[in-house]
């Protein structure tokens, strides 16, 4: 699925490009490659969701999600298997403290990708829709890359939760609107709290009533002050995908509508937090999005429709856009941006977790 188009003569477009592609490149508006353009955000705006958010992009578009959590059986043997191995590792344990180590390891079992499903609503498009379906599955597809969504949702041996995750996108999107709904499932996500069990880890589920007794799905470092071992830097957090666009040899971050209408090439890029303290982020997914200058026609072909350009190669100053494949060279330092320690992704996931649970 493409961008949408953006309207820009030849002429401008190989001026922004041009710019885009020196050392240093000038951006439109004079960001470094590596900026962020300023957003809003607001979390727990739906009173009967579990978890949800708002997040609004400079550029005006904006996105709702909301999260809601229902308990399900477990269809077949479901998690049967992961207690029965557990129990012949405990096989010289005594029966109490067996109990107290499976009630320990609650919420520790295998899940099933099919306990998550996310649906997008776009204004004009029809839930049927490919360019709906594409960024549901897209959003999907992060959720479930490092199985730590899935495996927090297991309650016990014969139960779990199921989470719908829907997402409406409140204006037509200005640019590829992935990133933005990524973002805002993110912050749903980690706003996303679950009632108190009380019972017994293989009875059926009962939970507190008491919504202040709830347990947030992604608990922060600070949840646990008493814990006796301490807690990771850098607590679990839900994957984000972002937007990455090369210019010739320069890589840029949230670009805008211009800006992707000159890339030479597009990548989803799909990170999740490490599950130890190893420096840099975990590479989830990558995804090559066609750029509008693949599908928009060639100089030539604008240029005989009214600008009077030679259709053998064009003039000087002229928009054309590239053909092939990128330089792996260029491709590496994309992916590397954004899982590299200290690089945007932690960046990005950062900020996004500090506004989440300081808010």
């Amino acid at each position: 699925m493409a961008p949408p188009p953006t309207l820009l003569s030849p002429s401008e477009l190989s001026y922004l490009h041009t710019s885009l592609s020196l050392h240093p490149p000038i951006r439109p508006d004079a960001r470094s490659p590596t900026s962020f353009r300023p957003l809003v955000a607001e979390t727990d705006l739906l009173p009967a969701a579990n978890g949800s958010a708002r997040l609004c992009f400079a550029d005006g578009t904006e996105a709702i999600a909301g999260v809601k959590a229902e308990v399900e059986k477990v269809q077949g043997l479901g998690n049967e298997r992961w207690y029965d191995n557990m129990d012949a590792e405990m096989g010289g344990i005594e029966e109490s403290e067996r109990d107290g180590e499976r009630e320990g390891e609650r919420g520790k079992g295998v899940g099933e990708d099919k306990w998550i499903e996310v649906t997008v609503d776009m204004p004009g498009q029809r839930d049927d829709d490919a360019m709906v379906v594409f960024l549901a599955q897209m959003i999907h597809e992060g959720l479930v890359a490092d199985g730590g969504l899935r495996n927090r949702l297991v309650i016990n041996a014969r139960w779990h939760w199921r989470l719908y995750i829907d997402i409406l996108l409140l204006s037509p999107p200005h640019t590829y609107p992935l990133p933005l709904l990524s973002l805002t499932t993110h912050l749903a996500l980690l706003s996303t709290r679950l009632p108190a069990p009380i019972s017994n880890h293989d009875e059926d589920p009962l939970f507190n009533d008491d919504w202040d007794a709830s347990s947030p799905l992604y608990p922060s470092s600070d949840t646990y002050p008493d814990a006796k071992t301490p807690p990771q830097s850098s607590p679990a957090r839900p994957p984000i995908t972002l937007l990455v666009i090369s210019v010739g040899d320069n890589v840029f971050f949230d670009a805008s509508r211009e800006e992707l209408a000159v890339a030479d090439a597009v990548l989803a890029v799909t990170v999740g937090a490490p599950s130890s303290l190893s420096t840099g982020l975990n590479l989830l997914a990558v995804r090559t999005i066609d750029p509008p200058s693949r599908l928009c026609a060639s100089a030539a072909e604008v240029g005989q429709a009214g600008a009077g350009i030679d259709a053998e190669g064009g003039k000087e100053g002229v928009w054309k856009a590239s053909k092939g494949g990128m330089k792996r060279s260029v491709l590496a330092r994309m992916v590397q941006m954004c899982v590299e320690g200290g690089g945007v992704g932690e960046e990005v996931l950062g900020g996004l977790g500090e506004f989440s649970w300081k808010g």
